[in-house]
């Protein structure tokens, strides 16, 4: 790049740091990610920045992908230029943005990690000792009974779980949408020990989890609580909330095959969300079939 190219992403990241105030963070983030498209154009004896065409910039991004770049990283860096030739452009340095339409290559969905039923049952039969863990069970016990969002169960109040007719409602889902959920009888028994315990503290908090001190449990404290029940249990898998959830969803579809019940279930608004279980379904189908058909097996015995 020629010398007042140069001088011109100086400006640029001047401008950042005095007039947007941005952290120092990110104009660091910003000026590599806009060198490294610098370097490249120096590979490609591109001297001014207001050569670059739209062709120069997916290449650019090709290159950088394979060399393992991820989708949200080369999302980032195509944001920084972008930004950086919207700067020329008011300084009439360029006549186009030539990042404008171009986009990173699609990150690759991961299928969610889950339990099979086994896990499950050792997890939730490891039996409670405490007042707390009569508690922390009875939250267990409803993620995988309901498939409850951790947001949702630590936003539950009393009012909203109906132990005669095993149900509860959330009020405030995704997107604010509301449902009614079935509760399974386990998950109803352990709710009903926990809520003996819980109506002797004195307290007026509405939320069904409270701490010990009488205040609404809150989502990072269920995590814990997780970690710590599966550390005191002997459960060496790293288990988080949404884990039950993914667990919940997973198992329900395999027996059920129900792709829009569980849709509803879950409180997905598009169903191209929950087909990644049948990804899962499919997964389990296909070790089932590998293990068992006398023809399938993939190593010769």
């Amino acid at each position: 790049m020629l010398a007042d190219q140069e001088s011109l992403l100086v400006n640029f990241l001047e401008q950042l740091t005095v007039e947007k105030r941005s952290s120092s963070h990110t104009v660091a983030n910003y000026q590599r990610d806009i060198r490294r498209l610098q370097n490249f154009c120096s590979s490609k004896a591109i001297e001014q920045w207001s050569a670059v065409t739209q062709n120069d910039i997916r290449s650019h991004i090709a290159s950088r992908h394979r060399q393992g770049i991820g989708s949200s990283s080369l999302q980032r860096e195509l944001s920084a230029i972008r930004s950086f030739y919207g700067y020329l452009l008011k300084q009439r340095c360029a006549e186009i943005n030539p990042a404008q339409y171009v986009k990173a290559p699609k990150q690759v969905k991961k299928l969610p990690k889950t339990m099979d039923v086994d896990q499950v049952k050792g997890l939730l039969e490891a039996g409670s000792s405490s007042i707390l863990e009569m508690r922390d069970l009875a939250m267990f016990e409803l993620f995988y009974s309901t498939g409850l969002r951790l947001s949702e169960l630590a936003a539950l109040n009393v009012e909203d779980v109906d132990l005669q007719d095993q149900s509860l409602v959330v009020r405030s889902g995704k997107g604010g949408k509301s449902r009614l959920l079935p509760v399974g009888t386990k998950a109803i028994a352990a709710i009903n020990l926990w809520l003996q315990q819980r109506i002797k503290s004195a307290t007026t908090e509405t939320a069904i989890f409270i701490t010990s001190t009488g205040k609404r449990l809150g989502q990072r404290s269920i995590e814990l609580r997780l970690e710590l029940w599966c550390k005191k249990k002997g459960i060496a898998e790293h288990i988080h909330p949404h884990m039950l959830r993914h667990s919940f969803a997973s198992h329900l579809l395999e027996a059920s095959q129900d792709l829009r019940a569980v849709q509803e279930l879950l409180g997905h608004s598009n169903i191209s969300t929950t087909q990644i279980y049948t990804h899962l379904d499919f997964q389990h189908l296909a070790e089932v079939y590998d293990n068992a058909h006398p023809r399938a097996k993939k190593k010769p015995e």
